[in-house]
């Protein structure tokens, strides 16, 4: 199964003063040009970057930047613009999240194999991380569907498709799913994503 990476760079960004989030460094890098190499080398190509800002094409990630075809639907818009621009099945990661690693991600696309939808489960109030998981081309009229209809929760469509968790003992084997799933809303939350970055990369 041929699966694209593509980072959601969703979002108003108005807890980071309405600053592109991804832009950020942590440990030195950029959080976008980390998950573009993350992505690439699980993958085998580079990703694509859903971007609706105006001056994306100024940021200089060198990836293929794509917009939202159904403008308005949070990260439904993300899944359908990234689904519609690969033609094949997608793994998606927000953009402001530092720390997801490889091995997830190949988790997660395998996980593909047996549903439409490969997500991990999390600690978080949906009890699932939509914003890291795997979305087959079968998601694509399930979601046009649900934005039709006016619901635009980031998991409204599942129940449309196939659906494969992947439980959080599994998570866990990858590092602590607090971490993993760890998103960049606020300036705190940059400073927190550095300590954790270097704690990470101290002996």
């Amino acid at each position: 199964m041929t699966v694209a990476g593509a980072i959601l760079a969703g979002g108003g960004a108005t807890r980071f003063g309405g600053a592109p989030k991804g832009l950020e460094r942590v440990g030195g890098a950029r959080i976008v040009d980390r998950l573009a190499l993350m992505l690439e080398a699980t993958l085998g190509a580079p990703p694509l970057l859903v971007a609706n800002a105006p001056d994306a094409e100024s940021w200089r990630t060198g990836l293929r930047i794509v917009r939202d075809v159904l403008p308005g639907s949070g990260a439904l818009s993300g899944f359908h613009a990234a689904l519609a621009a690969a033609g094949t099945a997608v793994m998606c990661v927000a953009w402001d999240m530092p720390f997801v690693p490889g091995q997830l991600v190949a988790a997660l696309v395998e996980g593909l194999g047996g549903a439409d939808v490969s997500i991990p489960a999390s600690a978080g109030r949906r009890g699932v991380e939509p914003l890291c998981a795997a979305y087959g081309t079968a998601c694509l009229p399930a979601i046009e569907a649900r934005i039709g209809s006016g619901d635009h929760r980031a998991i409204a469509f599942h129940p449309d498709v196939r659906v494969s968790i992947l439980p959080l003992d599994r998570v866990r084997a990858f590092g602590d799913p607090g971490q993993l799933f760890f998103n960049v809303n606020t300036a705190d939350d940059l400073t927190r994503a550095e300590e954790l970055w270097r704690r990470a990369s101290s002996p």
